[in-house]
């Protein structure tokens, strides 16, 4: 059986990985006025953080059903089964978008996913997805592993500017004014498929050192871990942090990724997050 792999654009896997190997994405957009950009596609992260300086905090929008219908019609000529990864269903409506379609298309067997997360950490998902399935394991095989790896995936992240987390209905206002008159940090993170916090912590410097002990209660056996900084628009935050990571934690392996527009626009600027999995 010859199975696809297909995730959404907030999972911030680059084109040049994506093509490596064999992933179809499928965008969402951001919405400035009466102006739409699929993100990934037809607007970048770094255009993004550029333009949101100078206009009104954009909207976002979640693929139609039309869209997965159309792209899982065309999987069908090649493939017999696609695995449909997207984020949590708690935050967006993109994975019953992909329930819908799957069961509107015939021709190909849809087995969708809900990471019941974002970013690069449901990028862990999707990639191990597309090896197992270039090495031609059975879509129920794949389902089962991600189902094992969901098991041991975490992410926190914090939230520089509590006033995106607001606008978008993250946050009360209450919450957000009350935060930014104490210089809060909130730690951040999934629960139940939803963005809630997790600790109050009072500056930046304290809550990246507290998602640095999270992974160390994790990493501390020794285990193999597969890790992630993500980051809104502060790519040498990240590479510094990095580096510092790579030294305590010799036993995971960490890569750098991006809060692109989708989830930027909720986080806003100067945001960081970290998320890992055991491999």
């Amino acid at each position: 059986m010859k199975t696809a792999v297909v995730t959404d654009s907030t999972a911030y896997i680059t084109k040049e990985v994506r093509d490596k190997f064999n992933i179809h994405m499928i965008p969402l957009s951001v919405i400035f006025g009466n102006e739409s950009y699929q993100e990934e596609v037809e607007i970048t992260a770094e255009s993004f953080y550029e333009e949101v300086k100078h206009k009104e905090l954009p909207t976002t929008s979640q693929p139609s059903v039309g869209e997965f219908v159309s792209l899982f019609e065309k999987l069908s000529q090649d493939y017999d089964a696609v695995i449909s990864i997207h984020l949590s269903s708690g935050i967006s409506g993109t994975f019953q978008g992909a329930v819908s379609a799957g069961d509107m298309v015939e021709g190909i067997e849809v087995y969708p996913f809900d990471s019941e997360i974002s970013c690069m950490v449901q990028g862990f998902y999707v990639l191990k997805a597309a090896e197992m399935a270039a090495e031609g394991k059975s879509p129920e095989a794949i389902m089962a592993k991600m189902a094992e790896m969901k098991k041991s995936i975490r992410a926190y992240f914090m939230a520089d500017d509590l006033s995106h987390l607001q606008r978008g209905g993250r946050l009360t206002s209450a919450q957000a004014i009350l935060g930014s008159l104490l210089q809060v940090k909130p730690v951040l993170h999934f629960e139940n498929k939803k963005i809630v916090p997790f600790e109050k912590i009072r500056t930046r410097k304290k809550a990246m050192k507290r998602i640095v002990d999270l992974l160390g209660e994790d990493a501390k056996g020794g285990e193999q871990y597969l890790a992630s900084i993500i980051h809104a628009n502060r790519e040498e935050d990240a590479k510094k942090w990095k580096a510092e990571l790579e030294e305590l934690y010799p036993n995971v392996e960490f890569g750098i990724s991006y809060f692109g527009p989708v989830i930027g626009t909720h986080l806003g600027e100067g945001s960081m997050g970290l998320g890992w999995v055991k491999k």
